[in-house]
């Protein structure tokens, strides 16, 4: 017969038969009426082209042919029972692999530093890759496998297929170097709009500060337009600029370079962090782990 057409069913009542050579005690270790049981083992005979099991009066005995499938029965059935229905476990002391996380230039100053350092104790054998496209791509690259997670502001990922998690809340701040020759704890409007700005655009896209702005008509006097958060380390350290930045980089910036941080004139908006992943990986074991490291490391 074509396997096509085997219900695989019949294996399991073939193996509770072999066990308990009882019609009665095989249902009931199948949870199936007598009923249910006679039927399934008529079908299992048609089905394999033998009798397999004949009354006796010491019960129902195996044929020759039953005996001959006993051991590819319980090999298939274990293949299925370990292979097949049981989720494979993640060890991240013991596994050897590479997590490709996307996130721009500023998630990886914010993230890294914190994820690596929770590898190098808990995941020893466990690399981060973390590479940055835009937010179109992003999405591709997490449907077919060429990403496991993104993490960071990706509002165009709130689609069907894809699941979203909150890290947390952020907003903006202003930063300056330390020793400015104006502003000094606090920045008024007139003084805002007086001083000279940098301004990053990652991947040419505008940002969420700028488009702020925009829909307040304010206008700034910008003289750097950057591609890279990082760059303005150099640049607000050694000059009078101002950069607006999210306020867990400017953190950030503050503890690595001549820099300060200062509330801008007008509330700001906010946004929330988050971690993304597509359908396809939601049930893997080694993503569940990811994400699940990823939420406590970065959870307000």
């Amino acid at each position: 017969m074509n396997i096509a057409d085997l219900d695989l069913n019949v294996l399991v009542v073939f193996d509770a038969m072999l066990q308990h050579q009882s019609v009665t005690r095989a249902g009931q270790a199948l949870n199936l009426s007598q009923p249910a049981m006679s039927a399934a083992l008529a079908k299992m005979r048609t089905q394999l082209g033998d009798p397999l099991f004949v009354r006796t009066g010491h019960g129902m005995r195996p044929t020759p042919r039953a005996l001959q499938l006993s051991e590819p029965v319980k090999k298939i059935l274990e293949m299925v029972r370990l292979d097949v229905l049981q989720q494979p476990a993640f060890n991240p002391a013991a596994a050897q692999r590479v997590f490709t996380i996307i996130t721009p230039d500023i998630g990886e100053t914010v993230f890294m530093p914190k994820i690596l350092a929770y590898l190098g104790t808990h995941a020893p054998r466990i690399a981060i890759r973390s590479i940055a496209i835009s937010s179109e791509g992003a999405g591709e690259a997490l449907e077919f496998g060429r990403a496991d997670l993104a993490i960071g502001y990706f509002p165009d990922l709130a689609k069907p297929g894809f699941y979203q998690q909150r890290l947390f809340k952020n907003t903006f701040v202003c930063m300056v170097r330390a020793d400015h020759p104006r502003i000094r704890d606090s920045l008024t409007m007139a003084d805002f709009l007086a001083e000279s700005h940098a301004l990053v655009r990652p991947a040419g896209r505008t940002h969420l500060f700028e488009r702020f702005l925009e829909a307040k008509n304010i206008k700034l006097d910008v003289r750097a337009e950057l591609s890279h958060f990082a760059s303005l380390l150099t640049i607000i350290s050694s000059s009078d600029l101002i950069a607006t930045v999210p306020r867990d980089i400017g953190h950030v910036f503050a503890s690595l370079a001549n820099v300060r941080l200062v509330d801008p004139p007008l509330k700001p908006p906010s946004f929330h962090l988050m971690q993304h992943w597509h359908t396809v990986v939601n049930t893997d074991s080694a993503n569940i782990w990811l994400r699940r490291m990823v939420k406590g490391l970065f959870n307000d």
